[in-house]
Parts: structure tokens; sequence; C-alpha cells
């Protein structure tokens, strides 16, 4: 396999301002930690093209890798720590909760490719699911409504909804069942 004739799949436009945000990542959103300035973060995202309900939580310290593809409903939260390399569309429902230091990666490589191509496969998050700590969510998963992620799994295949999943790689575990 010869990589010296990769070329990106990213145009100019996408570059530059990936250069645009990454300086305005460290000077206008990540020190402002403080959760008095999580409307501000949600502001600066918006301007760069997120699309985010006004309930959001996205904490200071999250990297996010192209804030235009991402999209999240209502009262959803992005942990401490969260790595959302986003090159592909990361949608995340409503009443969904991403915890610190979880992985979510919508790209990967053609491997069966001479030129290893990238491939740009969306990850879908539904309602009211909760992606424990340090778990990572790989490229083209849905991950169906009320599931549970469980910490340090490694999803790689879509979650049904209202199921609890753990493991690496993730295994189905119960049905998510919710008292009253």
């Amino acid at each position: 396999m010869d990589l010296s004739h990769y070329a990106s799949r990213f145009s100019t436009s996408n570059k530059m301002g990936r250069v645009v945000w990454s300086i305005c990542y460290w000077m206008v959103f990540r020190p402002f930690g403080s959760g008095y300035c999580l409307k501000w973060r949600n502001f600066v995202l918006w301007v760069f093209g997120a699309k985010l309900a006004k309930s959001v939580n996205i904490y200071s310290s999250v990297k996010i890798w192209a804030p235009w593809n991402l999209e999240m409903g209502e009262y959803s939260s992005l942990g401490r720590q969260v790595n959302c390399y986003n090159q592909g569309k990361i949608s995340i429902g409503a009443n969904t909760s991403i915890s610190q230091k979880a992985y979510l990666c919508a790209s990967t490589h053609d491997y069966t490719d001479s030129k290893h191509a990238l491939l740009l496969k969306p990850i879908i998050i539904e309602d009211q699911v909760w992606v424990a700590a340090d778990a990572f969510i790989g490229p083209g998963v849905t991950i169906g409504e009320g599931a549970v992620v469980g910490a340090r799994s490694a999803v790689f295949k879509n979650v049904e909804p209202w199921t609890v999943v753990g493991g690496n790689p993730a295994k189905f575990i119960k049905k998510r069942v919710l008292s009253k």
C-alpha cells in the first residue's frame, strides 16, 4: 500500500473553516468553562454552524472537530472531555447524555482501497440515550431511543432501542425498563 498519493476529500473552504474554528476554540470557547458561560459556548458553536437546541449543555473541555457537523436536541449534554470527531455528521437527540471522555467517531478509512480513502459515516444517537463514561461510538452507528451504552464500551454496530449494551465489542446485556 502506497499512501504517498493520498488525497484529502475536504475542500479548501472546509480546511480554512477548521483553522478558524481551531483558533476560536482555544480563544473564545475553551477558556469559558464556567456554568455561567454555557450560553456563550453554545452561541460560539452556533456561529460555526452547529444546530443546537437552546437547552443543550456542552462542557468547555469537549473537543469538536467540525461544529457544522453537529446537531443536538433539547436537554442533551456532552460531558467533560468528550471527543466529538465529527468529520461526518453527528446527530444527538433530546434528553440524551454523552458522559465524560466518550469518543464519537464519524469517519473511517477504506482498508480495501490502495489509497486508503476516507469514508464519512454519520452517527445517530436518538432521544433518551445514555452513553456512559469513556465509551467509543464508531462510524455509521445508530443508537436507538432509550438505549444505554455501558462505560468503556466499544460500539461498532447499531444498538436497538431500550436496551443496555456493554463490553468491547458492545453486546446486548438486557432490556432497559424505566421504573415510575
